[in-house]
This record gives C-alpha cells, structure tokens and sequence, in this order.
C-alpha cells in the first residue's frame, strides 16, 4: 500500500527571489523554502539577472549570492536597494568572513548566510528580515564589522562609505544610543545602561532608524563606525 503523498506547504511568508551562480544552491533552497511556506517567486544565475528580477517581480526578500558573474552580489545588492528600498537583501557567502560582507551591509543588506546553513536557519533568517529586523545578533554584527573594516585598513585601503548621514539631527540620548548600539548592546542592555524601560528604548530607536533613513541594527553599527562613533578595538 503506497503513503499518500505529502501535499506542500502553502505559501505564508514572504515572496523571495535567490541569485546563485550555481543550479544546486538556487534548487536545493528554493526546494527548503518551499516545503516551509516561503514563496520563491523567481531565481537568477547572476547579478544581472537577480536586477531585472527583483525589478519585475518586487520581492520582498532577495537571497543574493556575493561572487556572480556579469555583476556581483555586491553590486546587484546596491542597484536593487536604488530602486526598491522595500526589498530586504540577504548576502550568501562561502566564508564566514568574506572580504565584500562590510560592504555588503553598508550597502544596505540586511545580514548575510553562509551556504551550508540549515534548513531551519534559511527559512527563520528569511522571515526575520522580513519583519525589518537585521539578521545577524548586534554583537555578532560588531565583531564582523570591526574585524573587516580592521582587515581593510591593514590593505591601505577600504570599502566604499555609504552617503554620509548628518547626525546632528539626533538628540543628545539619541546619539549615545547609537553608539552603544555601535559597540552591540541590545534593547534589554540599552535599557539597563541608560535606566530605561524598553519600550522607551525601543521609541528612541525607532526615531533613530527614521532621522538617519535605517533599515535596520545592522546598519546602524556600520554607521557608528563610519561616522567615527565607534571605533575599531574601542570599548563600552
């Protein structure tokens, strides 16, 4: 007697588009998504590609692979941001620190994945940027950031900054908070620093991420290091 087949998942999550130049890595992933209810709407074998996808389907999450041809993820991941500043952008990365991962996130990319990750990292990772949060934990994102920024100055050299954002028009509270979130304290050691509930730290991170045009955490260190509030090997 034959096992009724399993129907699949329907889809509940966010519709998503993966760029990998290799066929197993864009199959096997969109195969996991799809079996957890995450839609993926379209897949490209470069950067060209996942451009002229993203800009014909407006996923809401793009799994970009960094090193393509034609156009590489880094740069794919900047011209979909230009003009679908909605989309979340997740890099895929063979190396736990690969030297376009700084740049990546200052590009506006909202974490990054290693490939051999698990299903369950996949579709959890997909579905947390997908509510705006930043991928990777505040402290995690300090330490790479910190590490690649460390290893780029060691070249004589330096990723691209993003445009540079005034912070004078941050409060006083605000500015420290952004440098504390810089070294990568969360909401809940924000709250014990400055004394504070953290819905109120919560509010003034909120105001933070609206003054300076923020995605996310992620990219909000990246700025604490850009703007020299933050520096490499400094301390709380």
């Amino acid at each position: 007697m034959s096992t009724p087949a399993v129907p699949a998942a329907r889809p509940t999550g966010p519709r998503v588009v993966i760029a990998d130049d290799q066929e197993l890595v864009r199959t096997g992933f969109r195969l996991i998504l799809g079996a957890r209810g995450i839609d993926v709407v379209g897949v490209a074998a470069d950067g060209v590609e996942a451009v002229s996808e993203v800009r014909r389907l407006r996923p809401d999450v793009v799994l970009l692979d960094i090193r393509m041809p034609r156009l590489d993820g880094l740069e794919a991941a900047r011209q979909i941001l230009a003009e679908a500043p909605g989309c979340r952008v997740i890099m895929l990365t063979t190396f736990d620190l690969d030297q376009y991962v700084y740049a990546a996130l200052a590009a506006g990319a909202s974490g990054f994945l290693l490939k051999d990750v698990t299903p369950e990292h996949l579709a959890n990772a997909v579905r947390l940027v997908n509510t705006g949060d930043a991928l990777l934990a505040p402290s995690i994102t300090r330490r790479l950031v910190e590490r690649c920024a460390s290893a780029a100055a060691a070249r004589g050299g330096a990723p691209a900054p993003a445009p540079h954002r005034d912070l004078d028009v941050l409060t006083p509270r605000e500015r420290e908070v952004l440098t504390l979130m810089g070294h990568g304290l969360s909401n809940a050691e924000l709250a014990r620093e400055f004394t504070l509930s953290e819905a109120t730290v919560k509010t003034h991170v909120a105001r933070i991420f609206a003054k300076l045009a923020l995605r996310d955490r992620a990219q909000a260190v990246v700025l604490a290091y850009e703007t020299g509030l933050v520096t490499p090997g400094s301390q709380v």
